[in-house]
């Protein structure tokens, strides 16, 4: 009795003990197709690149005539380069789950010991890993033509990366339940729902600029509070922590609704059968 009572032990905590073994081997799935194909790895840098080579020239340009500009030379590479943080991490959870449905993959996943939750897990380390590869070489080459580095904010710049990809993995994760539910007809989402979000956040204007019908809808998403804390760090040097609580605050609710939405739309495909028959 002894020992059936110390297997059952085991079987319990089995999935549990192998559960960060499965997250990593999904990563790995991921990492080993950006290694063993060199435009993906150039897809990743060449549009955070192109975007912040394109506004450092005109920030560039604009610097003579305006003394806003003038005194944070590097504020319009700053907003690019933070803006992409926000794309890259969304586009990283969600196109990742695509390619899972391009190849008809979902079906073989979840025959694998594989939980729902431990996708989402590693959905969101191939995100990082995405995001770093892509805005981190454009970051570099303003450093090299420019001679500007984001770094320069220091620690801030940490809490404004931390709150823009977490934003970002909240609204790819509801982009990827969508197409759960829908079919590839909505991966259009995945590129089209986060430009909705660039007027409100302010990112390369004040909040104040917007309507005042608009600016309350404004303050509720995380990435106005990252972008206008950006600009204060930038042009007055002041860290504004009053702003980092708020975008905390609202991203552990986008981020819980982001996992809710996925994980509900992932049980409503399994029980209709629809994880075998998505693909192209």
């Amino acid at each position: 009795m002894r020992s059936v009572n110390a297997a059952q032990r085991r079987l319990h905590w089995m999935p549990s003990s192998f559960s960060v073994q499965r997250i990593i081997a999904m990563v790995l799935r991921h990492v080993y197709l950006m290694r063993k194909s060199w435009p993906r790895l150039l897809e990743l840098a060449y549009y955070p690149s192109v975007q912040m080579i394109l506004w450092a020239f005109i920030a560039q340009f604009m610097a003579p005539m305006s003394s806003a500009i003038a005194q944070a030379p590097g504020l319009l590479i700053a907003a690019v380069l933070l803006w992409d943080i926000l794309f890259r991490s969304q586009l990283g959870v969600s196109l990742t789950f695509f390619e899972e449905m391009y190849s008809r993959n979902l079906g073989h996943l979840f025959v694998s010991p594989l939980r729902p939750y431990e996708l989402v897990v590693a959905k969101l380390v191939i995100s990082f890993l995405r995001t770093l590869i892509g805005v981190g070489g454009a970051a570099v080459l303003a450093i090299v033509l420019f001679d500007y580095s984001v770094f320069e904010m220091g620690l801030p710049l940490i809490a404004f990366f931390t709150n823009l990809m977490i934003m970002g993995w909240a609204i790819g994760l509801m982009v990827s339940a969508m197409v759960l539910r829908w079919g590839l007809g909505a991966e259009n989402l995945a590129w089209a729902i986060i430009f909705a979000f660039a007027p409100l956040s302010g990112v390369y204007y004040p909040i104040s600029v917007l309507p005042s019908w608009l600016q309350p809808v404004a303050h509720a998403l995380p990435s106005s509070h990252v972008f206008e804390g950006m600009r204060s760090v930038l042009s007055y040097r002041v860290f504004r922590s009053d702003l980092l609580i708020n975008a905390l605050a609202l991203n552990a609710i986008y981020l819980a609704a982001g996992v809710a939405i996925f994980l509900a739309a992932f049980r409503v495909a399994r029980k209709r059968g629809l994880l075998l028959h998505m693909g192209e």
